[in-house]
């Protein structure tokens, strides 16, 4: 007798290219929370939620990362030579990295956003049904990230990806005909941005373990 077919992996993917340009060149997947980088830390949130395999797209400063993030030796690093175009060119290339995985979606992730931890991963992932899911986390009525994409988008996703517009046209435009489920994640999860030096105090605030991992 057959053994019954589980459903396919949600694999974990982690947008860390940018240079940090507004924080003086600072590659933010290196910024520091609670004694590890960032991109560090929201690979582990990654696997923490539930995520396999785990992708992180790279780009700005990429040997420096390789080197300093301490990363799990599984955890697929993918380089984006095409980063300074924006963060289009990042979703594109991790969404490419994963053909061939057998993923049946991806749960696409920002490294300079250390309030969104394993918590709100996990709830958005538990959305996933079939390679034609489409979920996004939801703060105060707004749709956010974590945004989990089905495989049956990817191609789709890829081609409308330019610049810094990632998939946001594309979920604006299947959640007018209702495809997309929001999951609200405000009591977990702060979607803050680090983006300037005016946000670097909150890399140094004690980590509140129940919004933040």
């Amino acid at each position: 007798m057959a053994e019954p077919v589980g459903p396919a992996p949600v694999a974990g993917l982690l947008l860390a290219a940018g240079a940090g340009r507004r924080l003086g060149g600072r590659p933010k997947a290196l910024l520091e929370r609670d004694g590890r980088p960032l991109v560090r830390r929201a690979a582990e949130a990654l696997r923490a939620a539930g995520c396999a395999p785990v992708h992180v797209v790279l780009g700005a400063a990429a040997r420096r990362v390789r080197a300093r993030a301490g990363l799990d030796p599984d955890v697929v690093l993918v380089d984006n030579p095409d980063w300074p175009t924006g963060l289009g060119s990042s979703l594109r290339a991790g969404l490419a990295s994963l053909a061939g995985t057998g993923t049946g979606a991806a749960l696409v992730v920002l490294v300079d956003q250390p309030g969104v931890g394993a918590a709100a991963m996990a709830r958005v992932r538990a959305a996933y049904r079939s390679p034609g899911s489409l979920a996004a986390a939801e703060y105060a009525g707004r749709r956010g990230h974590p945004v989990l994409l089905g495989a049956a988008h990817f191609a789709e996703v890829c081609r409308r990806a330019r610049d810094d517009q990632g998939a946001r046209g594309y979920l604006r435009e299947r959640e007018r005909a209702g495809e997309v489920v929001r999951v609200p994640c405000d009591d977990v999860a702060e979607p803050y941005d680090i983006d300037t030096p005016g946000d670097l105090w909150r890399l140094s605030t004690p980590t509140d373990g129940r919004r933040s991992d």
